[in-house]
């Protein structure tokens, strides 16, 4: 494995380890860490970049409003 995978994995693994219950599997971990670190507002240098077009993100999540499907 190398150092830039092990690194991803980490972050992800290790994102909110208070948030996630002991018996649940490698995999659905590593989904909900991803899925957590992507609702998140945007950036701003985003909307310096990109003229003020996109203003905010659109993917945008709330814990009791959606849910996810897993």
């Amino acid at each position: 494995i190398n150092a830039e995978y092990m690194g991803h994995f980490l972050s992800v693994y290790f994102f909110s380890p208070q948030a996630m219950g002991a018996v649940v599997t490698l995999k659905k971990k590593l989904a909900l860490g991803k899925k957590m670190k992507a609702n998140r507002p945007l950036p701003y240098w985003k909307r310096l970049m990109t003229g003020n077009k996109q203003r905010y993100n659109a993917k945008r999540r709330h814990w009791r409003r959606t849910k996810l499907r897993m």
